[in-house]
């Protein structure tokens, strides 16, 4: 194995395992090598010392939890490997400019800071557009779920076609040429450690059949960064995840408050078939800048 990839496998197992003890002496045993030559060979391949990058990683793992559950901040800091929340505290402020707590409280959530996992296959900035979008009306259905931050990625796919399958056997014949899919998330209400997703199947109001079941939906008006997807239908979440994990602080964006917006093309589909091979359409996420 060359070093480019013995480093590729070393930090897929970094990743997984950043809730663990990850003493040099640990990786350099996992890895098959002394901690002297891992080193070298980690800063040759990646340009990065590997302390420095797992510290970051992990941070920038406990920064999501921060927003998107109610844990308690000592929690989070113990969960990342950090001895006490003094010790969470000071690093996390080097690494974000900001306390964990004022983090948390923030309206806006700012992607500076955040450190992306290396990927060593090549560029993984997906192309960006920048648009504002007016504000407009549809009609659809929310609906929501409950889980924890590890379950998000796996439950997703599965809710969104769920979901998507309830609202067009309502009354349609047809599916709409174009479908939106409206999402946010908060902290659960109920247990510190889940979040609570909101996700809204609509469509425009002249596709809506009398009788359909729906309420009228505002789509937020505002600037927004439109990433395009084409792939298969569980490709989406990790795309998502890219954005969020990648793009967003590669690009220094900050998110605003809103909702995300799927737009969805769906060519040749037909009410009651089954989910297509591939799926068409945009993500928007909206942002200030």
């Amino acid at each position: 194995m060359d070093q480019a990839s013995i480093i590729h496998d070393l930090l897929d197992w970094l990743e997984n395992h950043l809730d663990q003890p990850l003493s040099l002496d640990n990786v350099a045993a996992k890895s098959g090598y002394s901690k002297w030559h891992l080193q070298r060979m980690f800063k040759e391949v990646t340009g990065q010392a590997i302390g420095s990058y797992i510290r970051a990683r992990r941070l920038s793992k406990a920064a999501v939890a921060l927003r998107l559950t109610a844990r308690p901040i000592l929690d989070v800091a113990l969960q990342y490997r950090f001895d006490s929340q003094q010790t969470f505290t000071r690093a996390f402020k080097k690494q974000f400019a900001q306390t964990p707590a004022f983090y948390r409280r923030s309206d806006s959530w700012s992607a500076i800071g955040m450190c992306p996992p290396i990927k060593l296959s090549g560029n993984n900035l997906v192309p960006v557009e920048y648009v504002v979008q007016e504000e407009k009306q549809l009609v659809g259905m929310t609906q929501s779920y409950t889980c924890t931050l590890e379950e998000l990625s796996r439950s997703k796919t599965a809710i969104r076609t769920q979901f998507w399958t309830q609202y067009l056997g309502h009354g349609l014949t047809d599916v709409p040429p174009i479908l939106y899919g409206l999402n946010h998330t908060r902290p659960s209400q109920e247990k510190d450690d889940e979040q609570e997703v909101f996700y809204t199947t609509a469509i425009e109001p002249e596709h809506a059949p009398p009788g359909v079941e729906g309420h009228e939906i505002i789509l937020q008006g505002g600037e927004y960064a439109l990433f395009r997807y084409n792939g298969p239908p569980d490709g989406l979440q990790q795309f998502v995840m890219t954005l969020y994990g990648t793009c967003l602080p590669l690009l220094k964006l900050t998110r605003r408050k809103g909702y995300d917006i799927e737009i969805f093309h769906p060519k040749g589909v037909k009410v009651g078939d089954s989910a297509p091979a591939v799926i068409s359409g945009e993500y928007m996420i909206p942002i200030q800048r």
